[in-house]
């Protein structure tokens, strides 16, 4: 029997990098989306379009029981509350009512790093969580639903995922269409530390997780392990292609902006066998080759 995947936010940025990943396997993979990406849609995948707010649409949507299944939905904008709450928590609890949660063999939910709040850097799995925006905390509420509810969940924390096909509002993206371009672009300072993981670790990663016939429920970091400046990110990308200019301290900073933001990884070594194999140079490069065709 194939492996049944249910994939929330299957046309986004993760979701389609994951299911690029995932059709090379045996598996019968279901994506659910709001709405059609501009990405490519995969001829082996099933695909779904409902709001994960509606519950009675998505009861009629999701009859079919399901050996995994991963939460990556959300929205980008985090400036209207009802809907980063309605999405990440509301969107969690319809889940709870659709989901035959005794078939399903693993739940992976796709939180957030902003679920520590301000806590110190590098941050570990055992911190109390407190979060500071209203994302972080209704994304945190979600966890805590997932724990409450499956019996068997693996939580991940991503720090900085990039990566081709990501949308050119994140910030490696936007600085390399503005290098390519050879455009002068305002940015903050630079001096915020953050961790940067390419996305073929990140998909690499939920493989594993997937064959893991073993795993047992937890809560994972997900990043590099290793701190960048973002100026020094932003001045790599400039010098690998030769032009561009970045004026930095033309930005202001976020009031809430977190100087450090970066996790301890050990966790994942240590339990899963994993760690990041592709480095800041090597991704920023192939990142910069997948966006040249599109703006040159």
């Amino acid at each position: 029997m194939k492996k049944k995947i249910l994939i929330l936010g299957g046309t986004g940025f993760l979701g389609f990098n994951i299911i690029k990943k995932l059709i090379k396997f045996n598996y019968d993979i279901t994506s659910m989306s709001t709405k059609k990406s501009t990405l490519n849609e995969f001829k082996k995948v099933k695909y779904i379009y409902c709001d994960i707010r509606n519950l009675k649409k998505l009861k009629k949507k999701l009859k079919n029981n399901f050996d995994f299944l991963i939460n990556l939905s959300g929205n980008i904008d985090h400036s209207n509350k009802k809907m980063v709450k309605d999405v990440h928590y509301l969107g969690v609890k319809n889940l709870i009512e659709c989901i035959n949660t005794k078939k399903l063999k693993l739940f992976i939910q796709v939180g957030t790093s902003l679920e520590y709040g301000k806590a110190p850097s590098p941050h570990k799995e055992n911190l109390i969580c407190k979060p500071v925006s209203y994302y972080g905390k209704y994304k945190n509420l979600s966890s805590e639903l997932v724990k409450n509810n499956f019996d068997n969940y693996i939580i991940l924390r991503p720090y900085q995922i990039y990566g081709a096909n990501q949308k050119t509002d994140r910030l490696i993206p936007s600085v390399i269409v503005d290098c390519l371009r050879g455009k002068k672009f305002s940015c903050s300072d630079g001096t915020q530390l953050r961790d940067f993981l390419h996305i073929d670790d990140f998909t690499d990663l939920i493989i594993k997780i997937i064959k893991n016939k073993n795993i047992k429920s937890d809560v994972y970091n997900v990043g590099m392990g290793k701190p960048y400046k973002v100026k020094t990110v932003i001045n790599l990308i400039r010098s690998i292609i030769g032009k561009g200019k970045p004026l930095f301290g033309k930005k202001r900073m976020r009031k809430d902006e977190i100087m450090k933001l970066y996790p301890n990884i050990s966790k994942l070594k240590k339990n899963l066998n994993w760690k990041p194999k592709i480095g800041l140079i090597k991704g920023i490069k192939k990142t910069i080759k997948s966006y040249e065709s599109s703006i040159i």
